[in-house]
C-alpha cells in the first residue's frame, strides 16, 4: 500500500512538473512583437554569462531552452520566403544578443586613439555582432527545415548550430571567438573533451545538453532525449576527471621559462619617443625576475586534483627561455645596433630570448615588407631564428579593400599604411637545449584547426602564445582570449607558455592546469619549469574527422526522426 502511494505521489509530481514546463513553454511560444524580440535578445545575452570571466554555465541552460521554445513558436507564414525570414530572425536576434554581450569590449580598442577611431565604436560593438549573428540565423533556418514535433528536435538544432560554428571558423578569414563550445569548458576538467572531438564537436554536444531542459514540456521522445543528455554530460565530466586523475604534470629536465609581463599601456606604444623607455622597462622587469629565480622541476603531487602544483627541485637548469610578449620590441631590432648590444648584455649564458617584434624584409622589386614576428635571440645577442604571423587581424593589422577604404580616411588600428604582411607558413622553431616550440602570435591561438595542421608534420614540445591584449583594458576580452588559447593547447596535448603585455600571462601543462600566472594589469615575471608535452591526442591526429562523424550521425538520426513523424502525420 505504501509503495503504491509513493508511486502515485511520484507520478503526480512528474505530471505537475511537466505541466509547469508546458505552461512556461506555451507562454514563450505565444509571445509576439516587441516582447518576443526582447526575450530573444535577452536569451542570447544570458548565454554570454557562461563565458569568461563569469564562467556561469547554468545561464546557457536557460538561454538555449528559451531558444528552442522561441523556435517552436514560429508558425507557418503565407509564403516560404516569409517563413524563412521568421526562422532566421529568431537565430539572428539570439546571436546578436550573444555577441553584443560577449564582444562589447572590442570598443575599448577604438579608445586607444579615440581621436581617430572613436567614430568606429558602433561598428565594433554592434556591427561585428550583427554580422556574426548571421551564422546563428542561418543555423535556425536549417534546423527549422527538419523540425520534428518531438524532443529529438534539439538534435537538429545542435547539429545546425555546430555546422555554422564550423563555418564561422574559416569563412572570410574566420572569427571563431567565443564559439558555443567554450560555454561548456569553464575549468580544466571540463576542457578535456576537446582532445577527442575538438571545439566544434564540443559545441555540438554543448547545444544538445544546454537545450535539453526544453524537452521537459514535450510529450513525445522526452525520456530518451533527457537520458541521452544526461549520458553526454556525465561522459564530458567523467572523461575530464579521468584524464586529470591519470596524468600528473611533468616537467622537461634542464629547462625553465621566464615569462615577462611589463604591463605597458597601449597608448604608449604609439609614442615613438617612448620606444627606448619601453625597451628599458622590458629589460628591467626581466632582470628583476632573474634575481628571484629559483630551480624548479619534477612532477606534481596534485594528480587528480586538477591543480598543477610544482615541486621545487634542487637540480640546476641548463637552459632558461625568456619569453617577451607581442610587439615587446617597439622597433626593428636589426636597425638598432645599440639595442642588439644591450640584449647581448642582458641575455646570460644558458638563456634564450623569445620576443615579439616587427621584422622587415626587402623586396626584390624594391621596397620592404613588414611582418609581425617572433624572434629568437641567443646569449650572444644574435637573431638565430624568426617566424612571421600568418593569420593577421582584419582592420587591426591590415585593412581589407584598402585602396577603396583609404579614400575615406579609414586605416587599420596600428595606423600603418599598407599594414603588416602575412607570413607564408607556420612551423615549429627548434631551440638549443630545449624542445621546439610553435609560435602563435595574438589571436592565431584561437584557430585550433590551423594549429593542428601546422603541428602535424613536426610535433613541437610546447606552444608560445605572444600577445598584446593591452588594446582591451580591464575587460572580459583578455580572459576570453586566454580561455581560447588554453582550449587549443589542450586539444593538441601541448603545454602553453603565454606572454601578454598587460596580462593575462600564464604557463599551463598540456591538460590546461595552470602552473603559474600573472593577473591582468600586473607587472612581473613567471619563473617556472617547462611542462612536458602529452602524447598526441586523437584531435591532433585526426583533427576534425571525429566532429564530422558526430555531426553526420546527429543529422542523419534527427532527419530520420523528422521523416518518420512526417509520414505518421500524413
Amino acid at each position: 500500500m505504501r509503495g503504491r502511494l509513493g508511486a502515485a505521489i511520484s507520478h503526480g509530481d512528474r505530471v505537475a512538473a511537466r505541466g509547469f514546463f508546458e505552461r512556461l513553454a506555451g507562454r514563450v511560444m505565444l509571445l509576439e512583437g516587441a516582447r518576443r524580440i526582447l526575450l530573444t535578445l535577452a536569451a542570447g545575452a544570458c548565454a554570454a554569462l557562461a563565458l569568461p570571466p563569469f564562467d556561469f554555465p547554468a545561464a546557457a541552460f536557460v538561454a538555449f531552452t528559451i531558444l528552442v521554445w522561441l523556435l517552436d513558436g514560429v508558425g507557418a507564414r503565407p509564403t516560404l520566403a516569409r517563413t524563412l525570414i521568421a526562422d532566421f530572425a529568431v537565430g539572428w536576434l539570439f546571436g546578436f544578443g550573444y555577441f553584443v554581450a560577449g564582444l562589447w569590449w572590442l570598443g575599448s580598442a577604438m579608445l586607444v586613439n579615440a581621436a581617430a577611431f572613436a567614430v568606429f565604436i558602433p561598428f565594433a560593438v554592434l556591427g561585428l555582432p550583427a554580422v556574426l549573428a548571421v551564422y546563428f540565423g542561418l543555423a535556425t533556418v536549417l534546423a527549422r527545415r527538419f523540425w520534428p514535433d518531438s524532443a529529438f528536435r534539439i538534435l537538429i538544432l545542435a547539429a545546425s548550430l555546430a555546422s555554422f560554428e564550423y563555418l564561422r571558423s574559416f569563412v572570410l578569414t574566420g572569427f571563431p571567438w567565443n564559439e558555443i563550445g567554450v560555454l561548456a569548458a569553464p575549468t580544466p576538467m571540463l576542457m578535456q573533451s576537446v582532445s577527442l572531438i575538438g571545439l566544434h564537436g564540443l559545441s555540438l554536444l554543448a547545444v544538445f545538453v544546454f537545450a535539453a531542459p526544453a524537452v521537459l514540456a514535450d510529450r513525445h521522445g522526452r525520456g530518451p532525449v533527457l537520458a541521452l543528455a544526461v549520458v553526454v554530460a556525465a561522459a564530458h565530466v567523467g572523461y575530464g576527471a579521468y584524464r586529470l586523475a591519470n596524468h600528473a604534470t611533468t616537467f622537461v629536465d634542464g629547462v625553465a621559462v621566464s615569462v615577462v609581463q611589463a604591463n605597458i599601456a597601449q597608448s604608449d606604444k604609439f609614442d615613438e619617443t617612448a620606444a627606448q623607455a619601453i625597451f628599458a622597462r622590458q629589460i628591467a622587469v626581466t632582470e628583476k625576475g632573474r634575481e628571484s629565480r629559483r630551480p624548479v622541476g619534477g612532477t606534481t603531487a596534485g594528480a587528480g586534483t586538477g591543480v598543477g602544483a610544482q615541486i621545487v627541485d634542487a637540480r640546476p637548469k641548463t637552459r632558461t627561455l625568456i619569453v617577451w610578449p607581442e610587439s615587446s620590441l617597439p622597433f626593428v631590432l636589426t636597425e638598432r645596433p645599440e639595442a642588439v648590444a644591450r640584449l647581448a648584455d642582458m641575455i646570460q649564458p644558458g638563456e634564450t630570448l623569445i620576443a615579439g617584434a616587427p621584422r622587415i624584409e626587402p623586396m626584390a622589386s624594391g621596397g620592404e615588407r613588414l611582418y609581425n614576428s617572433v624572434l629568437v635571440v641567443d646569449d650572444n645577442g644574435e637573431i638565430v631564428d624568426a617566424r612571421d604571423k600568418v593569420h593577421l587581424v582584419p582592420f587591426g593589422e591590415y585593412l581589407p579593400f584598402e585602396r577603396y577604404l583609404a579614400r575615406y580616411g579609414i586605416m587599420n588600428l596600428t595606423e600603418m599604411p599598407g599594414g603588416f604582411s602575412a607570413g607564408t607558413e607556420r612551423r615549429p622553431v627548434p631551440l638549443e637545449g630545449a624542445p621546439s616550440f610553435l609560435p602563435l602570435i595574438c589571436y592565431e591561438a584561437i584557430f585550433p584547426s590551423e594549429i593542428a595542421v601546422s603541428a602535424a608534420a613536426e610535433r613541437p614540445g610546447f606552444i608560445v602564445n605572444d600577445t598584446n591584449d593591452g588594446w582591451f583594458g580591464m575587460t572580459p576580452g583578455p580572459h576570453q582570449h586566454l580561455r581560447l588559447a588554453e582550449l587549443s593547447a589542450v586539444a593538441l596535448g601541448l603545454p602553453l607558455v603565454r606572454a601578454a603585455n598587460t596580462g593575462i600571462s600564464v604557463v599551463t601543462d598540456p591538460y590546461g592546469r595552470e602552473i603559474e600566472a600573472l593577473a591582468l594589469g600586473a607587472t612581473g615575471t613567471i619563473e617556472a619549469g617547462l611542462p612536458a608535452a602529452a602524447e598526441p591526442t586523437p584531435y591532433s591526429r585526426l583533427r576534425n574527422l571525429p566532429f564530422f562523424g558526430l555531426l553526420a550521425a546527429t543529422f542523419v538520426f534527427g532527419v530520420s526522426v523528422w521523416l518518420f513523424i512526417s509520414r505518421q502525420t500524413d
